[in-house]
């Protein structure tokens, strides 16, 4: 049985709104006190999303900051990431105004998938095709090594789990990369299902492309409760890391990231795992860029 300590990371917001759970944090003053509510209990990453609508990639990363100074100053070891950017096209690079600002750990979405809703038939609908052509995905690689950002990797579809490992047997994935493996319930991020369920067969399928890679991998479930199924359990026996919080969650209740990262927790030692801080993820991940020089 693996013992060694699981890495937490909190996705707090994403596109959930307050009309959907009021716990969702929106504002800088919300985004600051959640993440760090959740940090001490129990989170090393904390992922949060802003409105870029209209907005440059210098504006985006003024707006991140402005949630996460607060953070920072609180919690000198936390480690926080945003979002792509969406303009006229998917870009990454506020990574480099971020980095300069003291960010450790950048974003990088390796891949392409149909992401949508479903008609009152409840069949498929939706134009929005999530576009991460290679070269853009080499560009987000090579912006996380330029600046010492350790990605972390979203898995929508195996494809792009493929891709990841394809750039890392050339030696071109950043150091720090750490891969999150999304299975998706039938209402998916925006309503319509993609990828692989949340099965402890299509974790194995997954399981079986990484073999004995050490790259480290977490699990996540869009659109329901990952540490409701039986895959986050085995996934803890087997080694991996958890992925959860209110941009995902898709249960019955409106619960906030604090009662979510809290039952983490719980499952973690359940199966005999310590929780990760901040600085033994770092350790864990092999992030490049210490505390003394982020910044």
């Amino acid at each position: 049985m693996d013992t060694s300590p699981v890495i937490i990371e909190c996705a707090i917001n994403g596109t959930s709104t307050k009309a959907k759970n009021p716990n969702v944090p929106i504002s800088p003053e919300e985004i600051a006190a959640d993440a760090l509510a959740c940090i001490e209990a129990g989170a090393a990453l904390i992922h949060n999303h802003i409105d870029l609508r209209g907005v440059t990639e210098a504006e985006a990363a003024a707006r991140y900051l402005e949630g996460w100074r607060p953070v920072l100053a609180a919690r000198p070891d936390a480690l926080i990431y945003p979002t792509l950017h969406f303009g006229t096209t998917i870009s990454y690079d506020h990574l480099s105004v971020l980095a300069d600002a003291g960010l450790r750990v950048g974003i990088a979405d390796p891949g392409s998938v149909n992401l949508g809703g479903v008609d009152d038939a409840g069949a498929p609908r939706g134009a929005f095709v999530y576009a991460n052509s290679f070269d853009t995905i080499a560009h987000a690689f090579a912006l996380c090594r330029e600046h010492q950002l350790g990605p972390s990797l979203a898995i929508y579809e195996p494809g792009f789990l493929r891709t990841t490992l394809a750039f890392q047997r050339v030696g071109l994935l950043p150091q720090g990369s750490m891969v999150k493996l999304y299975f998706s319930t039938e209402q998916g991020y925006m309503g319509a299902p993609f990828g692989l369920p949340p099965t402890v067969t299509a974790l194995e399928a997954y399981l079986e492309m990484l073999g004995d890679d050490p790259l480290p991998w977490a699990v996540s479930v869009v659109g329901g409760d990952v540490c409701a199924t039986e895959v986050a359990r085995v996934a803890l026996e087997r080694g991996g890391h958890l992925h959860l919080g209110l941009e995902f969650y898709g249960g019955d209740r409106t619960p906030t990231n604090v009662e979510l990262v809290t039952e983490a927790v719980a499952l973690c030692a359940s199966v005999g795992r310590p929780v990760a801080t901040p600085d033994e993820t770092a350790a864990i991940l092999d992030l490049p860029k210490g505390r003394s020089d982020a910044g």
